[in-house]
C-alpha cells in the first residue's frame, strides 16, 4: 500500500501533499507487465491520480486523469477515487526507446507531446466536471502543473518520479503536490519558491528513506505546517461480472446475438487489472433478452 501524507502552513494558505507510491507502482508493472519507460510515464499519472482524487470530498467522488500524446505509448488512464485508491492502463505497455539528453528515461517521448491531458472529476452532480488542456512535455508533472493553471486558477507545484530497476522492478516511486490558496501573501510565496528550489528529485529522497513526512516538512519549511491527515491508498480495481455484464449489453442485441451464434465462449478481460469474465452462449443469450 501507498503512505500519503498531508500537511498544511499554520496559517491555512499553503498545503503539501506526498505519496510513496512504489507498492502501487509495483502493481501497475506486475498486472501490465510494462516496459521502464511506461512504468515511469503510467506510474507518474497513477501517482497524480492518486494525488487528486484523494483531495475530493465525498466518498462516492473520483477523478480520472487521460493522456493522448500521440506517443507510441497510445492512452494512459488513471482512475483514482476520494481516499486515493487508484487504477491504470495503457494502450502499449511495452515501448522501448532510448535514454533522453539527461540520461533518465524518456517518458515525453513514449506518451508524446501533441495532444492533450483531461481530467473529468465525477463529484456526484448532473454532469462531471471536465477539464482539457494540451499537453506541455508529456512529462506528466509539468502537464499537471498546468491543468490546475489553466482549468482551476491554483498555483500548483507538482513532482513526480519513479525509479525501475534494471530488472524491470520499481525501486522507488512518489510525488508531491504543493499548491497555494488564494489569500496567501507574497512572503509565503517566495518561502514556497525558496524551498521547492531546493528540493531533489521525489524518487531519489523516497529511495532514501525520507518519509512522506519530512518531505511535506520541507515544503513547507517556515511555514509552520501542521499534519492534516494520512492515508494509505492501494491499486484497486472495482471491476465485477455486473459491470461487465452491462458493457456486453451496451454494444446492442444484434452484434450479441451473431457472438451467441458463433457457438464459443465469450472472454472479456478488464483494462485495469486483467481479470477475465467467461459468457457462455447460453449467458449471451439471456443478456440479449435482459
Amino acid at each position: 500500500m501507498g503512505n500519503l501524507y498531508r500537511a498544511i502552513s499554520a496559517d491555512g494558505s499553503a498545503f503539501a501533499e506526498v505519496l510513496d507510491a512504489k507498492d502501487i507502482v509495483s502493481e501497475i508493472e506486475r498486472i501490465h507487465k510494462t516496459s521502464a519507460v511506461i512504468t515511469a510515464g503510467l506510474g507518474r499519472l497513477t501517482i497524480a491520480a492518486s494525488l487528486m482524487g484523494y483531495m475530493l470530498k465525498g466518498d462516492n467522488d473520483s477523478v480520472t486523469l487521460r493522456v493522448d500524446g500521440g506517443g507510441p505509448s497510445g492512452q494512459l488512464v488513471a482512475v483514482a477515487d476520494s481516499k486515493g485508491n487508484v487504477k491504470s492502463c495503457v494502450n502499449n505497455p511495452v515501448v522501448e526507446l532510448p535514454l533522453n539528453a539527461q540520461g533518465k528515461l524518456d517518458v515525453g517521448g513514449a506518451v508524446g507531446k501533441d495532444g492533450t491531458l483531461s481530467v473529468v472529476k465525477d463529484m456526484g452532480l448532473k454532469e462531471p466536471y471536465v477539464g482539457v488542456i494540451p499537453l506541455i512535455s508529456g512529462e506528466i508533472a509539468e502537464d499537471i502543473a498546468s491543468y490546475y493553471a489553466t482549468s482551476e486558477q491554483i498555483p500548483t507545484v507538482c513532482s513526480l518520479g519513479v525509479l525501475v530497476n534494471p530488472d524491470l522492478t520499481v525501486k522507488a516511486a512518489g510525488g508531491f503536490l504543493v499548491q497555494l490558496l488564494p489569500f496567501a501573501d507574497e512572503k509565503c510565496i517566495d518561502i514556497i519558491e525558496k524551498n521547492v528550489a531546493k528540493i531533489r528529485p521525489v524518487s531519489a529522497m523516497l529511495d532514501e528513506g525520507i518519509t512522506p513526512e519530512e518531505i511535506a516538512d520541507m515544503l513547507l519549511k517556515g511555514l509552520e505546517p501542521n499534519v492534516l491527515d494520512t492515508a494509505s491508498p492501494v491499486y484497486k480495481c472495482d471491476c465485477s461480472r455486473e459491470r461487465t455484464e452491462k458493457v456486453l449489453i451496451s454494444i446492442g442485441k444484434d452484434e450479441l446475438g451473431s457472438i451467441a451464434e458463433e457457438g464459443k465462449d465469450t472472454s472479456v478481460s478488464c483494462h485495469f487489472c486483467g481479470k477475465e469474465y467467461v459468457f457462455t452462449p447460453d449467458e449471451i443469450r439471456k443478456l440479449i433478452g435482459e
